[in-house]
């Protein structure tokens, strides 16, 4: 499969056209248009397939859809942003949490139950992939500058880092054990999720070569067989279950549904693409920061593709579709940013979408393990958000600065939810749309528009 793989990856990176010439790098910060050897991109591509998989099986069990078909259409809609960006963005696609409250309240369903109105959120899925689509078609025309404007670094910052804060309850509750008959969690989970941001850190610092660039997969791995021991050997816990494996088949389809258009759906479920814009925005935002390269020019196109994704997830029963903050996170620790690692990660998905095999084993990673790599990877999320503003230079003595991040922050960790016109926005709704409105508003002082955004 490697040497399958390495003759692919020859003959794109030999290729002329809208994609880059991808050149070979060996060692040190790997460039959007550098790539690793193949054996070692293999193992970095599979890495960001175990970044995304928590959250994008958590997404769609939340809102009681199959997550193997999120997890096929993750590979599918990578694919397809990798095309429309031409192979110069590095972002891996999975379902997005902010279609969680909408599509619940929608749908009438409970968190984590099977969900018997489906089609009707898949209806209002599509509704805002097409709205996403559009809106990108009009920056892809009109250029990008209104959107900066709209929403300068110290706004952008100021989401990413919501965005990595609304998620770390959602870590604390897995790497605390919290389960709906278990609301006090354990001590027993809470050190097995330490043991694993340990050994994630630990990885990351000190391991030699080619694994320190592997942290999340290598330091997942091993709060794995920790928790092996302590459970399954020791007895300290519960043991971990090797049964559904063996029952699984290898290769299947997973269970697909056709949407159903209603308005009221639609109205719910529409409106979350001018938070995709926003997540989006700010991704493509610490991206650069990152790289150090300037990704604006492609906004356009990552929202239509991002667009398009979600439209082709909603036909056939899979969730709205986002580019990935976990693996962004991964990008930052590791200093890999090659965007054909996304390609074999996107094939990776493909393969396991249909593994239901797989989807089992996946299934015994213990909720604490994973706990403990989201403390780590929206930890890197929130962060990121000081290189946007430190690269910017936002100058946080401006007292509008500093208080439309307070408030973006603040409504990101504590969740704060408002209800408009029957639609529910979360703590990233609130905290995008508080932060634009306040930052906007705040500039309306006299004097105050004329005050520069960053340190001379």
């Amino acid at each position: 499969m490697v040497s399958y793989i390495g003759a692919v990856l020859g003959g794109v990176v030999m290729s002329d056209g809208f994609l880059p010439r991808w050149s070979l790098k060996t060692e040190g910060v790997v460039m959007p248009d550098e790539r690793l050897p193949t054996g070692q991109m293999v193992v970095v591509g599979l890495q960001h397939v175990v970044a995304m998989f928590g959250a994008t099986v958590l997404a769609p069990i939340l809102m009681g859809f199959d997550p193997n078909v999120s997890i096929l259409f993750s590979g599918i809609a990578t694919l397809i942003f990798f095309f429309v960006v031409g192979g110069r963005v590095p972002s891996y696609l999975g379902s997005s949490f902010a279609f969680i409250g909408p599509v619940l309240v929608a749908t009438g369903a409970s968190v984590g139950s099977p969900n018997p109105n489906i089609p009707l959120a898949l209806g209002g899925i599509i509704a805002a992939g097409a709205l996403y689509f559009l809106i990108g078609l009009v920056v892809q025309l009109a250029g990008h500058r209104w959107i900066e404007r709209l929403m300068p670094p110290v706004v952008t910052g100021a989401i990413v880092a919501a965005i990595g804060l609304v998620l770390a309850p959602i870590a604390i509750n897995s790497a605390s054990g919290i389960t709906p008959d278990n609301q006090n969690g354990s001590d027993f989970a809470r050190w097995i999720a330490l043991a694993t941001v340990v050994a994630v850190g630990l990885v990351a610092v000190y391991a030699p070569g080619m694994w320190r660039r592997l942290p999340v997969l290598v330091g997942g791995a091993l709060g794995y067989l920790i928790y092996f021991i302590c459970a399954n050997i020791l007895g300290l816990g519960q043991p971990i279950d090797f049964a559904k494996i063996g029952a699984a088949a290898w290769f299947g389809l997973p269970s697909f549904q056709s949407p159903v258009f209603d308005m009221r759906a639609i109205s719910l479920i529409a409106p979350v693409a001018v938070i995709l814009v926003a997540e989006n925005l700010g991704h493509i935002k610490a991206i650069g920061a990152m790289t150090g390269r300037n990704l604006d020019p492609y906004l356009g196109r990552a929202f239509m593709g991002d667009g398009v994704a979600t439209m082709l997830s909603g036909a056939a029963g899979g969730t709205g579709m986002t580019t990935y903050a976990e693996n962004m996170g991964v990008m930052a620790v590791t200093r890999i940013y090659s965007t054909l690692v996304f390609l074999i990660a996107a094939a990776f998905a493909l393969l396991l979408g249909l593994s239901p095999k797989f989807g089992a084993f996946i299934g015994t990673i213990p909720g604490p393990v994973l706990g403990g790599l989201s403390i780590v990877v929206f930890g890197l999320i929130a962060a990121t958000a000081g290189r946007i503003w430190v690269e910017n230079r936002v100058d946080f003595s401006n007292p509008r600065n500093l208080i439309t991040v307070a408030v973006a922050l603040v409504l990101g960790a504590g969740n704060f939810k408002l209800n408009v016109a029957g639609f529910t926005l979360d703590g990233i709704g609130t905290a995008t749309f508080g932060a634009i409105i306040l930052y906007h508003l705040l500039s309306m002082a006299p004097g105050m528009a004329d005050r520069t955004e960053t340190v001379h």
